[in-house]
Parts: structure tokens; C-alpha cells; sequence
């Protein structure tokens, strides 16, 4: 989101902040902004501070960076308008750039990336469809203690108020991530259906008795592990494919103790967080130094 968005004060410049993230993505396979936790995304947005120090920024061109800077603008006032953009010199001139490729690790970072989300789109999907009578009665009840107005649908402020009268611990900024996740058809507001996804996403970090139902899931042969197979089957996609490598990327990075499968631990750790951009970069960064450390021995130079 754009710095405006977290300070409740926004117009159509948003859009061209957006589409400057997808940018930056397409790039690098990586967000411009990314922490821990969601507030220290909001932080990190809050700073604007954008690198283009780490692979593969060296190998981009100034143009394609100077656009992708000139997006992210932290001041909408001085960001570039739609028109602008389409007038910039790399969208002008994008028939005569050579077509460099930048590398297999921008690859890797979005596939990865894509697999771990829609294994985590699974496990809702699981979790919504084994909520009892009375988990549904519970929603149904909270979402009409929300809807202060009745009038069939929660507003930012109704959502703040209704989740500090239950006791919840999120901060505002928290919530308003949260509600900017859930508000699907981005009107503001968010409907009985975007409410009950929004309900399972926080039960799901409060309720492990939800998650041991959707590990119970995957573990088809009962073992206590997600193993390779287990998740290849989960994880087809509509034409029956799924990359191999990227399956073994994901367990690379779930798994703890580096057994080669997921423990219901790690499979709770995997939940409760937020998937771990820093980690891919990381991983790349361990390649990069392994390089260059068998460079150096070789006689090489930096």
C-alpha cells in the first residue's frame, strides 16, 4: 500500500504506487518493502527507502530504475501520473531494449513464492470447510455485531470498533492491513463473504485446533510429516503440473530441522507468519558468497 493508504488520506495516485510494487516484483522477484511482521511492512513502506544495491538491480538498466523510483514516490504529489509513466523513456523505447534476462534467481523467487501462497490458500480453503455449525453461528453473530448500521456490510471504523470491543490485541495499522487484504473488490468495505475470510484468517492464528485439522489433511498417510508427495498432490494446479524444484524450495524453508519434510511445529510456524521474502534473498546471497569464496580461492578477484 502507499504511504497515503496507511495514513487514511488517499487519491487515484495510489494506483500508480501499485503498479510501481508490481514493477519492482517483475524486476527483482522480491517486494521494495517487506519485514516481519505486518506493521514493520507498514514501517518499512512509512521509510520508502527502495534498494537496488542486491541482484539482479546491478544488471537492470538506469531507465527501468529511474521509473521504478520515480512510482514508489513517497509524495503523491510528485509521483508520476498514469500518462507520465506511459511517457517515460523505458516504456517508450521498450521495442529497442535488448531482451536481457535477468537470471534464474528472479525466477525462482516468484515461483517459490506463488507455491507458497496458494499452499497457503489450501490450508484456508481446508479450515473454512471444517468449521463446525457453531464456528459459523460465531461469525455470523460477530458480523452482526459489526454491522452496526445493518446495512449488510462492515466499514473500517465498524471493524475497529468491533474488534476492540472482542479485546483484540491488533493495532490500527494492523487492522487496517488486514482489512485492505480482505476487501477484495477494493470498495472500502467489506461484505458478509470478505468478513468471514477475514474471521478464519485470524482464527487460524488463534485456533490450533484449526490448523491440526488442515495438517491432518496433507498428512495423508498418517506419518505426522508433509512430505514431497503429500504436498505435490495438494498443490496441482488447473493443467496438473507443478515444478518439482519449487516443492522442494518450500520445504527447504518450512523445515526446521532439515529432515526433508514438514512437522506439524513447522507447519505452525509457516501459518503464523508471513511468507519470507528475506529468506529467498538470503538463500541467493549464500550462493553469491559460496561463489565467490571458491572464486577467491581459485585465484580469482572480487
Amino acid at each position: 500500500m502507499a504511504p497515503e493508504v496507511l495514513k487514511r488520506n488517499y487519491g487515484p495516485e495510489v494506483d500508480v504506487w501499485s503498479a510501481g510494487v508490481i514493477l519492482y516484483i517483475l524486476l527483482s522477484g522480491v517486494p521494495p518493502f517487506w519485514a516481519e511482521t505486518e506493521q514493520g511492512v507498514a514501517q518499512s513502506i512509512l521509510r520508502g527507502v527502495i534498494d537496488f544495491r542486491e541482484d539482479p538491480w546491478p544488471h537492470v538498466s538506469q531507465s527501468a530504475k529511474n521509473l521504478v523510483r520515480l512510482m514508489l514516490e513517497p509524495d503523491p504529489k510528485r509521483r508520476l501520473t498514469a500518462q507520465q509513466v506511459l511517457e517515460h523513456p523505458w516504456i517508450q523505447n521498450a521495442k529497442k531494449a535488448p531482451n536481457v534476462s535477468l537470471g534464474h534467481i528472479v525466477r525462482a523467487r516468484l515461483k517459490q513464492f506463488s507455491m507458497m501462497n496458494r499452499l497457503k490458500k489450501k490450508v484456508m480453503r481446508v479450515i473454512a470447510e471444517h468449521l463446525t455449525i457453531e464456528e459459523v453461528e460465531v461469525i455470523r453473530d460477530m458480523f452482526r455485531l459489526m454491522d452496526t448500521d445493518n446495512d449488510g456490510a462492515v466499514t473500517f471504523e465498524e471493524l475497529k470498533s468491533g474488534l476492540q470491543k472482542v479485546g483484540s490485541k491488533l493495532t490500527e495499522i494492523e487492522m487496517k492491513l488486514l482489512m485492505e487484504a480482505a476487501d477484495i473488490d477494493g470498495n472500502g468495505i467489506l461484505d458478509y463473504g470478505e468478513f468471514v475470510a477475514i474471521t478464519i484468517h485470524l482464527q487460524r492464528i488463534e485456533n490450533d485446533e484449526h490448523l491440526r485439522r488442515a495438517f491432518l489433511f496433507f498428512d495423508k498417510n498418517g506419518s505426522g510429516y508433509i512430505e514431497i508427495d503429500e504436498l505435490k498432490e495438494a498443490l496441482f494446479d488447473d493443467s496438473g503440473n507443478v515444478d518439482t524444484q519449487v516443492l522442494i524450495d518450500i520445504i527447504q524453508e518450512v523445515d526446521a530441522d532439515k529432515d526433508g519434510r514438514i512437522s506439524y511445529e513447522d507447519f505452525v510456524i509457516m501459518m503464523k507468519s508471513g511468507t519470507d521474502w528475506r529468506k529467498a534473498s538470503r538463500q541467493y546471497s549464500r550462493e553469491r558468497f559460496k561463489s565467490l569464496s571458491v572464486n577467491l580461492m581459485k585465484g580469482g578477484s572480487l
